[in-house]
C-alpha cells in the first residue's frame, strides 16, 4: 500500500462543520476501489475525537492518523492556483483522479523505438476508458518530440476501438512527407497489438505574418464571474460561463453552447505538452453542449441509459499555448440527429488572441435492453 504525500490543503466536512484541516495528510492507493486520506490525529477538531463512528485509525506507517469511514463526512482538496485573491482558490472533493502533474506524466510519452512512444497507463475504476482527447493529446507530445525543430499546426484523429486505462498504449508514427515547411504524420495508435485510434498530422517550420486576422472572441464574462467546476483534477481550475454546464436531465435547458475558462497551476517546460494540455480537454464539453437544449435528458445517463462517446476530433493550432494563462474554450454544437452530434469549438487566451479551433464528431444514442449501445463498432 504506497503512501504519498499530498501538497495541498485538505479538510474534511460534516455538513456545514469542519472536523479536521490539515497540511499533513498522507495518500494511500488500494489495489482496488478508490484511495484514502489520512488526517493526523492532531488535526481532528477536539470535540470529534472521541466519535469513533466517524473515524477509523491506522497502524504502522500510519500509526497516529486516522482515516473518516462515515459517508456523511465529506472529504475536500483545498486547490490554489498560487495567487493571492479568494477566487484563485477552489474546492476539489477527494478522492480526485490525480495531480495535473499526474496528468502530465501520462501525456508526456516515451520514445521506446525509432518512430514509435508509449503512453503510460493510469487506472481509473470510475470509468476505465482512455479519452480520445487524451489519446490526440499524447499523439501530439510524440509528433512535437519527433520533430522537435517544427510545431504541430493541425492534427485530427479518428477513435475506432475503446482503448483501456489498464495498460500502455503505443503510438506509430508513419512520417508521410518531410519537407523545408511542412511534416506529415499519419499516427496510428494502439493497444495490445489493436488499432484503437489513426489520424494525421501537419508540422510545420511557421513563417512571418503575411496577413493577419482572427474571429473575435466576443463578451464573454471572465473566469472569476463564472463558476468553478470540480473534474477530479487538481491543479486545473475550469470555470463556466453563466453556469452552462449541468450533467442533471433536470437542469434547467438552454442554448447549445458551453464556455468555459480553463488554467493549469504551472507551465510545463516545452511547447509540445502546453498543447497537449489544451488539447486534452477537447473531447469533455461538446456533448454536454449537444444535450443542453433538450428536456429530460443529460449526461447523468450516460453509459447508464444513452451511449455516448467521441468518435473524431480535428484541431487547428493556431498560436503558441502557455497553459498555466486563462484560456476560454466555446463550444457550440451545430447539429445533433442519427445519433451523432457535430460542434465547432475554439480556444482563446483571455486577452482575446485565437490558440486554436477544433470540431468534435461524437456518438449520442439510446442503449438498447441489454444495456449496450445498438451499434457496438462505435462504442467508445
Amino acid at each position: 500500500m504506497p503512501i504519498t504525500f499530498p501538497p495541498l490543503r485538505a479538510r474534511a466536512r460534516l455538513g456545514d462543520q469542519i472536523v479536521a484541516e490539515s497540511t499533513a495528510t498522507r495518500r494511500t492507493e488500494q489495489t482496488a476501489g478508490p484511495a484514502t486520506l489520512w488526517f493526523p490525529r492532531g488535526d481532528v477538531a477536539a470535540p470529534h475525537l472521541d466519535s469513533g463512528r466517524l473515524w477509523q485509525p491506522g497502524d504502522g506507517e500510519l500509526s497516529g492518523f486516522v482515516r473518516f469511514a462515515d459517508p456523511d463526512v465529506v472529504v475536500e482538496l483545498i486547490d490554489d492556483m498560487g495567487g493571492t485573491e479568494a477566487p484563485d482558490v477552489t474546492v476539489k472533493r477527494f478522492p480526485t483522479w490525480g495531480d495535473f502533474t499526474d496528468l502530465c506524466t501520462v501525456l508526456d510519452v516515451a520514445s521506446i523505438a525509432p518512430g514509435r512512444y508509449m503512453g503510460p497507463a493510469r487506472d481509473d475504476e470510475r470509468r476505465p476508458v482512455v479519452e480520445g482527447s487524451q489519446l490526440l493529446a499524447q499523439t501530439l507530445v510524440a509528433a512535437g518530440r519527433h520533430a522537435p525543430d517544427r510545431r504541430a499546426i493541425s492534427a485530427s484523429m479518428v477513435f475506432a476501438r475503446v482503448a483501456t486505462t489498464r495498460e500502455p498504449v503505443e503510438i506509430d508514427l508513419d512520417e508521410t512527407a518531410n519537407g523545408r515547411t511542412f511534416t506529415a504524420l499519419a499516427p496510428r495508435i494502439s493497444q495490445a497489438g489493436r488499432t484503437c485510434a489513426v489520424g494525421t498530422i501537419l508540422l510545420d517550420v511557421t513563417a512571418p505574418d503575411l496577413v493577419r486576422h482572427h474571429a473575435a472572441m466576443g463578451d464573454v464574462p471572465g473566469p472569476y464571474d463564472s463558476t468553478p467546476l470540480d473534474l477530479s483534477l487538481t491543479g486545473r481550475d475550469v470555470r463556466i460561463v453563466d453556469n452552462g454546464y449541468a450533467l442533471s436531465s433536470t437542469a434547467p435547458i438552454g442554448p447549445p453552447q458551453i464556455d468555459a475558462w480553463i488554467r493549469f497551476r504551472e507551465t510545463p517546460d516545452d511547447q509540445a505538452l502546453n498543447v497537449a494540455l489544451l488539447t486534452h480537454l477537447t473531447g469533455y464539453l461538446s456533448l454536454a453542449a449537444a444535450l443542453r437544449p433538450h428536456e429530460g435528458i443529460g449526461l447523468d445517463q450516460a453509459h447508464r441509459t444513452i451511449s455516448t462517446g467521441v468518435n473524431a476530433i480535428s484541431l487547428a493550432i493556431h498560436a503558441e499555448v502557455r497553459a498555466s494563462d486563462w484560456m476560454l474554450y466555446q463550444h457550440r454544437s451545430i447539429f445533433a440527429g442519427g445519433g451523432m452530434t457535430h460542434s465547432e469549438c475554439r480556444v482563446y487566451a483571455e486577452a482575446g488572441q485565437l490558440l486554436a479551433s477544433f470540431s468534435v464528431d461524437a456518438m449520442l444514442r439510446a442503449m438498447n435492453v441489454d444495456g449496450v449501445p445498438g451499434d457496438r463498432r462505435n462504442a467508445l
